[in-house]
């Protein structure tokens, strides 16, 4: 992209910049969380660094369900106050970030009429109770209760319950009699969300800077030492104050930072991407929310043209070896013949999966699912190695991010003795700004974009979808460079992708085909899209033949052992290559644009 053309300075640094600088806050973790405090504390001013020891956004916030919700199941057990946190931020998610929240519709297939009462009203009470399946009259309670609590700021219609439509019967299993239908929301790119929030902080406070496979080694003093993950160099930089999101790794990352320890655990949530088009079209652009013969509750919704499946909830303890496991494939597809007896599944349907650990508050809660989903703030002060206090955010989910940002931004404020200038709550994110609240107002954002670039009209409702308000300004950058389309995935262009490659602070093949774009969750990668992304990302990166070669072979060996991508080995990935638009020979220099 060229410079003229971006609306500010981009945030990505790399380690060796850093040295010997200082900064009001580091904030340690580029998650979901982080990327929040990060935001919030620029915005007031405030500057900061953010560093993670991988890609930003490569931990659980790249591998939730994709829901943005308030948490229905939790009602049962009393926890009101989280219900209410979370709908409300879900309703503030579908206006500051339109282009990549949207609602989605939920049913529920009910069977009895009293199903689950008793086991309810004794959680509700802090009994121990199986869950029993849940009828009529406890979701129906349920529903009203989640549609009250989530009244502010709602614009999605409330709950109905009626009885099972044909159409739905023929989907079901032969016991559903009624289903109930409400309104959450689902977020297509969730990586994505967390790159703006960067983006929009270094906006708001220019030496607010980011740097991804960046690893805080120790805190001493005032210092923290870094070490570059992929070069291997150490630099320090200083620092007033340190926030420590590291979400699942939160008392691992302890140790360097010298603080408590035994905050967290961390339970797994194992999801599939299916390619199954009878289901996807059953389900009719609606999310079924069910639970399974065990009392496990469980989603299916249709993913743009995949549908998603998930979860398991897991206890673990090491959340860096935490992988999807033959048995919770075999688990998942179980249940979905369960939930839909008259369709078929198997191995075969699956083209993805992945797995998140989820940074639970330490409990002694029996069953994972017992845990609360509740976030808190906690100080760890100066002691004799550290110098500078500690905020640490233990807990949370996605849809809480920007609240439990803004309790640790706050915390962080009072300890710098700086006061709140602005709130985040009817801010706007990124593409979301000025995003077209209506079809036809987004209509006329296509007219306005194709008549000043002449692309197509389908091209650019997709870069829309994927980039809201700013696909105004990439169509024209991509539109000068003539927009060619992958050879292996032409939804996106060779333009897009040096964009991405440039300007999102990509070091890693598997940062450009995991969390910048959305063809690996497609299941869409094979060893010819892979060659073409690694021949594009090394001319745009300037990588020698050789580390193209090792990225591809890295890729391919996550996509392979963590995600249940069917890839080559080696030896054919190297004769995918001879089909290559250029030569490895011939991409050891950066092309610009």
């Amino acid at each position: 992209m060229t410079a003229h053309t971006l609306p500010h300075t981009l945030p990505y640094v790399r380690a060796a910049s850093l040295a010997g600088r200082h900064f009001s806050t580091v904030i340690v973790g580029a998650g979901i969380n982080g990327a929040g405090v990060f935001r919030d504390l620029s915005l007031q001013g405030v500057d900061c660094l953010i560093v993670d020891k991988g890609d930003f956004a490569a931990g659980a916030s790249s591998a939730p369900s994709r829901m943005i919700h308030g948490g229905l199941r939790y009602l049962e057990s009393g926890a009101f106050s989280l219900v209410a946190e979370a709908t409300r931020e879900r309703n503030l998610l579908l206006r500051n970030a339109a282009h990549l929240v949207r609602p989605l519709e939920t049913v529920v297939p009910l069977s009895s009429r009293f199903g689950g009462l008793l086991g309810s009203v004794l959680r509700f009470a802090g009994f121990s109770a199986s869950p029993g399946a849940r009828g009529l009259f406890v979701v129906a309670l349920g529903l009203r209760l989640y549609d009250r609590l989530g009244r502010r700021q709602r614009v999605m219609p409330g709950h109905r319950i009626a009885r099972l439509m044909a159409a739905d019967g023929a989907l079901f299993r032969d016991s559903v009699r009624w289903t109930a239908t409400y309104f959450d929301a689902w977020i297509s790119h969730p990586e994505w969300l967390i790159l703006e929030l960067l983006a929009d902080a270094h906006a708001d406070q220019s030496t607010s800077v980011a740097a991804n496979y960046c690893r805080v080694t120790a805190c001493r003093g005032r210092a923290l030492t870094l070490r570059d993950e992929i070069t291997g160099d150490s630099v320090q930089v200083t620092a007033d104050t340190v926030v420590n999101a590291t979400g699942a790794w939160l008392d691992r990352s302890a140790g360097a930072l010298q603080g408590a320890g035994a905050r967290v655990m961390g339970t797994k949530g194992s999801h599939l991407i299916l390619e199954h088009p009878a289901l996807h079209a059953a389900l009719g652009g609606r999310m079924a929310y069910f639970e399974t013969s065990d009392g496990r509750v469980c989603i299916v919704y249709p993913f743009m043209d995949r549908v998603l499946v998930g979860s398991t909830d897991i206890p673990v303890d090491d959340p860096d070896r935490a992988a999807t496991e033959p048995a919770e494939i075999d688990y998942l597809l179980d249940v979905l013949g369960e939930v839909f007896p008259r369709l078929r599944f198997a191995r075969g349907d699956v083209v993805y999966t992945y797995v998140g650990v989820r940074p639970l508050a330490h409990s002694d809660a029996d069953k994972p699912g017992q845990i609360s989903r509740d976030h808190a703030v906690v100080i760890d002060p100066p002691n004799a190695v550290r110098e500078v206090p500690l905020v640490c955010l233990v807990g949370g989910k996605w849809t809480t991010f920007r609240s439990l940002a803004e309790l640790a931004a706050n915390q962080a404020l009072a300890l710098l003795a700086r006061p709140r200038l602005r709130s985040t709550e009817s801010l706007a994110i990124g593409g979301g700004a000025d995003m077209p609240a209506d079809t036809a107002a987004r209509d006329r954002l296509i007219d306005g974009i194709q008549s000043r670039t002449g692309l197509a009209r389908a091209r650019i409702a997709v870069l829309v979808g994927r980039y809201g308000s700013r696909a105004d300004v990439l169509a024209r950058d991509f539109a000068r460079a003539g927009d060619a389309p992958l050879r292996h995935a032409p939804d996106y262009t060779e333009a897009e992708i040096r964009h991405l490659c440039q300007e999102t602070g990509v070091r890693r093949l598997d940062d450009l085909v995991i969390r910048r774009t959305l063809l690996a969750i497609r299941g869409r990668v094979g060893a010819g899209l892979l060659s073409e992304l690694a021949d594009l990302a090394a001319a745009a990166l300037g990588w020698t033949a050789t580390r193209r070669r090792e990225e591809w072979r890295a890729c391919a060996a996550i996509l392979r052992d963590r995600h249940f991508v069917d890839l080559p080995a080696d030896e054919a990935a190297k004769a995918s290559v001879k089909d290559a638009a250029s030569s490895t020979d011939s991409i050891s220099s950066p092309i610009t644009t």
